[in-house]
């Protein structure tokens, strides 16, 4: 008889929100009380929080009957890896049993999608959605320079820490990759060029053969990633340019740095049924652009309050993704700056939701074109941490102890006629 999965989430104990109800991890080589013999000893890990810590648990032999145990292992070794402010930190992971356990932060603010639906008419403002997808765009970049493709983005696993900032959460369906660092070098532009000629630069980008390491080719051996270059000018072709006052290309060029799994490649179908790209559902194979285009999806819901291609049924919703053009609502703006952010936000979506992944924002050179659109204008990627979120979690009320109670020793009539006797001295230890 195949193995029951216990009562809630199938194959879960607890889940994100369930405050535990457990002791400090112990340390390497004590096993906990109550341990059996052949039980793992806990790997030491950082000190636990001071909002508390989550155990997650899952049942290894039902994931071992849905054939599920190599990504409840997968995640585990990608939460091992992790060390960044937006995603988890694993304090511990342990095996109890049949179980095995990982202790991570516990979140106060609950998920996005939830905080989503106490907004004015379900929504976030833009300024409110700009913060929760710039931290997003960070998360992702990490995850990718460190060979993971997430592959889950929704509101549902983006988590409020109690000082208001996100975590990324749920990496079962994450893919784990190799990264080779690659070299661009392309003409500079301004930090509020047009979107056009923005994906016109990208368009041309090439990626160069992985960096050797060696100083020489971060200076003198950086290739070229025009694909196709221009003559070399004559020396008074310059001084004829400006002579009929005709603006010359600029002569430097900006060597970019890409970490990213750009050219992995998976053909799962995994993922959530409204936030699948379209060449998760082709079949045709997929790498890290399904996160952009998730981000897209994310971000549509979180400024309107619904996704974009959701249909009366999953099917419906597929056909939509691959067949159905991007629409936006109306919206009504109450100025003209507000209406300008609109336009800026749906312009970053509508890249991000370009259906091929060659044309997609982010799936040529990855987070860097994502990050220079104009719709994170003004946004200081290094100090994003130190920005105050739009809403900070109230710590729940304390729950006041419950008054002691006066015990009340009855005596029997037998013992109230009976003169006290107390036991002498020498009989109190005579068991011994």
């Amino acid at each position: 008889m195949p193995p029951q999965a216990p009562q809630g989430e199938p194959g879960r104990v607890g889940g994100h929100q369930a405050r535990p109800s457990c002791h400090r991890p112990h340390r390497a080589g004590a096993l906990p009380p109550g341990a059996a013999p052949g039980q793992r000893r806990p790997r030491e890990r950082l000190p636990l929080p001071a909002a508390g810590a989550l155990v997650d648990g899952v049942d290894k032999d039902v994931l071992a009957f849905r054939k599920k145990l190599r990504r409840a292992e997968v995640e585990r070794e990608i939460l091992r890896t992790l060390d960044h402010p937006f995603l988890p930190t694993l304090y511990a992971d342990f095996e109890v049993s049949h179980y095995a356990c990982l202790v991570m932060e516990f979140c106060l603010g609950g998920d996005l999608h939830v905080a989503r639906q106490r907004q004015a008419g379900r929504r976030f403002s833009i300024s409110s959605a700009r913060f929760y997808v710039a931290e997003t765009v960070l998360a992702l970049e990490y995850l990718h320079m460190m060979g993971v493709v997430y592959r889950d983005l929704k509101p549902e696993n983006v988590l409020v820490r109690g000082d208001g900032h996100i975590m990324l959460s749920d990496f079962d369906l994450s893919l784990k990759c190799d990264v080779v660092p690659r070299l661009l070098r392309h003409n500079s532009l301004p930090h509020n060029a047009n979107a056009a000629a923005g994906r016109a630069d990208a368009a041309k980008a090439s990626c160069v053969p992985p960096i050797q390491p060696a100083l020489s080719c971060l200076f003198k051996g950086v290739h070229k990633c025009h694909a196709e270059e221009a003559a070399p000018k004559k020396p008074g072709d310059g001084e004829a340019d400006s002579a009929d006052g005709a603006s010359s290309e600029p002569a430097d060029t900006n060597p970019e740095l890409v970490v990213e799994p750009i050219s992995a490649r998976s053909k799962s179908f995994v993922g959530t049924h409204e936030y699948l790209a379209p060449e998760v559902i082709s079949g045709q194979g997929h790498g890290s652009a399904v996160d952009w285009w998730t981000l897209g999806v994310f971000m549509y819901e979180m400024i309107y309050g619904r996704t974009p291609f959701k249909g009366e049924s999953n099917e419906k919703t597929l056909a939509n993704i691959i067949k159905q053009p991007l629409a936006f609502p109306r919206v009504a703006a109450a100025s003209g700056r507000e209406w300008d952010e609109h336009l800026r936000a749906q312009d970053l979506m509508s890249q991000l939701l370009a259906k091929n992944p060659k044309k997609r924002l982010g799936g040529c050179t990855g987070s860097a074109e994502v990050k220079r659109h104009d719709f994170f204008r003004g946004v200081n990627w290094a100090l994003v941490r130190s920005v105050r979120p739009p809403e900070v979690p109230k710590p729940p009320p304390a729950v006041a102890p419950a008054p002691a109670q006066k015990r009340v020793v009855m005596m029997s009539r037998k013992e109230r006629r009976e003169p006290y006797n107390p036991v002498r001295s020498d009989e109190r230890f005579e068991y011994f």
